[in-house]
């Protein structure tokens, strides 16, 4: 039998074209073919149509900027405190009892030693400092409950509620009776009578103030205060909250 003599194929030269005939098709795979969306999807991945650019947190304003509002409320609350003290200063100065002193040859004695004038001046002072702790107090309550108070208007209570104290102390003496007493003694002659200057002598009236003031606002923002609305139980059926990486309660249930 006589093979006839045919010639190679220049195109199977290499061996290519039998391997290619010699493999299916659908064997060989794609490399540059799309991937599977089912096989490639990742269990962690974000959910379709999340804004990525709408959940990152934004930057944090300067310090400055969040500390100045703040400087600003507590600036107020001292300076009203301020202004209700002069108030005070008067009221001291007009309301406490005076000291009757008389002269008696070269000495000055009191006109009335069983007298209680001293602590008088003391309880009014008190008195004073109570009621205008509870004007601030509620004054401040009032102007800044909208924005659920905050720690600046307890510091400005409580530094201008001292201060206020420490000034109307300084200006009820200074426009109570003279301090000089020898000046007024001889002023007024043998046998004459006259009013010693009014002061404290229980130094830590100046501090009814400001307790008083934060007593009555910390009471008045607990009963009254701003309040922030608890979510519902977990048990009351509502929409299920968007959150990527956090599940629903339905599916906490059924995992």
């Amino acid at each position: 039998m006589t093979v006839p003599n045919t010639p190679p194929d220049p195109a199977r030269a290499d061996g290519s074209d039998a391997v290619a005939d010699a493999v299916p098709a659908d064997a060989v795979p794609a490399p540059y073919a799309a991937p599977d969306p089912q096989a490639a999807r990742d269990p962690y991945a974000l959910p379709p149509g999340l804004d990525l650019v709408a959940g990152k947190p934004q930057p944090a304003e300067p310090l400055t900027q969040r500390l100045l509002p703040e400087l600003r409320i507590g600036a107020a609350t001292v300076l009203a405190c301020l202004v209700l003290g002069v108030v005070m200063g008067v009221l001291w100065a007009w309301l406490a009892p005076k000291v009757p002193l008389v002269v008696d040859g070269n000495k000055i004695l009191y006109a009335d030693p069983e007298g209680e004038q001293r602590a008088g001046a003391d309880s009014v002072f008190v008195l004073i400092g109570l009621g205008m702790g509870i004007l601030t107090a509620l004054g401040a309550f009032l102007v800044s409950r909208k924005r659920g108070g905050g720690i600046s208007v307890a510091v400005g209570l409580a530094v201008g509620g001292l201060l206020a104290s420490v000034g109307a102390w300084g200006l009820g003496r200074w426009l109570g009776p003279g301090r000089d007493l020898v000046a007024e003694a001889r002023r007024v002659g043998n046998g004459g009578h006259f009013q010693a200057d009014i002061d404290l002598g229980a130094y830590g009236a100046v501090l009814a103030w400001p307790m008083a003031a934060m007593v009555l606002l910390l009471a008045l923002s607990a009963a009254f205060g701003k309040r922030e609305e608890d979510p519902p139980p977990y048990w009351v059926p509502g929409p299920a909250a968007v959150d990527a990486g956090v599940p629903s309660a339905e599916e906490r249930r059924e995992g």
